[in-house]
């Protein structure tokens, strides 16, 4: 495949509104003397400000914290045991939030730690609340910088590798696209490092169980991911309708380097992530409950806005905070369906309100939208 073709494919990374960066410990570490290889950071800061600068907002989800903390610690080389790689973590996300602190700190980038575990991407309360988060934090201008929490993890709540993480946060943030950076450049037929036949993948349509039977284990001493966690990121990323990328980091300036036309191996999505949600949303078979609104919100609703509290008159069922609730005209028709924004009690005490008196009836600030327009199809 020529340079020509890779610019070509790398369209979906600079078009890509939101963007997810995830990044290895193998290059971000430095397996030798355990320390950020800061000059290779900087690059790669250099590329995501450049992103930034091009209206892009970007979240990156970097490993490190325990490679890191381990040798603060004194931890010998090898398999840590569990409470030895969460107090490895516990020192290591201190100097890992540091080091990007500090590379952002040149281009004027506001950087946040989130720290997340496994039920924060499986359980839909968390999920909602992680979501929005990272909603507000990138409508703010900041750069979400995601680990998962082993702190506190334990071996059976956890991802294990930040690859299925980053995947998870693709869709949780309803990214286009998902570039791993790693230490190695793409997907071949088999290891190259053990087959001299191996060939290189350039892109992938489908994740089958043939592409699935190519992947390797970890290739460094320092990661906990391999090729198999790779592709099992790519079933996640392209069936939320995302893009994925996987190319190597051993350069300076690897976004710019995919950008330029450098071997890559990308997961081609089927949808957009947008289309996606609002598939899985209309095609949920027992909706938690009933919306029905009065004919001004019913005509707002089909051309394309949310559904507010003034327009609905009443509220039916026993539903939580994103549930999917159907929404139904004044004769009784569904007309939609879409993910509440306040549970069934809270939203009968909305009717016919205004949204600048939620606050004053709940207590609370929440929502102008009971749905919002992104968590609502037409039908």
């Amino acid at each position: 495949m020529s340079t020509a073709d890779y610019k070509t494919r790398a369209k979906r990374l600079v078009q890509a509104h939101r963007l997810v960066v995830k990044v290895g410990s193998a290059l971000l570490v430095d397996a030798k003397s355990g320390r950020v290889n800061r000059q290779w950071l900087e690059s790669l800061a250099a590329d995501i400000a450049l992103a930034r600068g091009r209206g892009q907002q970007v979240i990156v989800v970097s490993s490190g914290a325990i490679a890191l903390g381990r040798r603060q610690l004194g931890l010998k080389p090898g398999r840590l045991r569990l409470e030895e790689s969460q107090a490895a973590a516990a020192v290591g996300q201190i100097r890992l939030a540091h080091a990007w602190k500090e590379v952002f700190d040149g281009h004027e980038l506001a950087v946040a730690q989130v720290l997340l575990t496994l039920g924060d991407t499986e359980q839909r309360r968390r999920y909602l609340n992680a979501r929005r988060t990272l909603d507000t934090l990138l409508g703010l201008g900041a750069i979400p910088v995601i680990n998962e929490n082993d702190t506190v993890a334990t071996a059976e709540i956890r991802y294990g590798d930040n690859d299925r993480l980053a995947a998870r946060v693709a869709q949780m943030a309803s990214a286009e696209c998902l570039v791993l950076l790693s230490d190695v450049d793409g997907l071949y037929t088999a290891d190259p490092g053990r087959d001299p036949t191996a060939t290189f993948i350039p892109e992938v349509t489908e994740v089958t169980e043939s592409i699935e039977e190519m992947a390797t284990g970890p290739t460094s001493g320092v990661g906990s991911g391999g090729m198999a966690t790779k592709v099992a990121a790519g079933r996640i990323a392209t069936a939320a309708g995302c893009n994925l990328c996987i190319a190597t980091g051993r350069r300076a300036h690897p976004l710019r380097a995919i950008e330029n036309g450098e071997r890559c191996t990308w997961f081609r999505r089927t949808g957009t992530p947008r289309a996606v949600r609002k598939q899985w949303i209309a095609g949920t078979l027992r909706p938690g409950g009933r919306m029905t609104v009065d004919a001004g919100a019913a005509a707002a609703l089909r051309r394309g806005k949310s559904l507010l509290p003034a327009g609905v008159v009443a509220v039916d069922g026993s539903f939580e905070r994103g549930d999917t609730v159907s929404v139904l005209d004044a004769s009784g028709r569904e007309i939609a369906r879409g993910l509440a924004a306040y549970a069934a009690a809270d939203a009968s005490r909305l009717l016919g309100r205004n949204s600048r008196d939620i606050e004053t009836l709940l207590g609370y600030r929440g929502r102008e939208e009971l749905i919002h327009r992104d968590d609502l199809v037409l039908l």
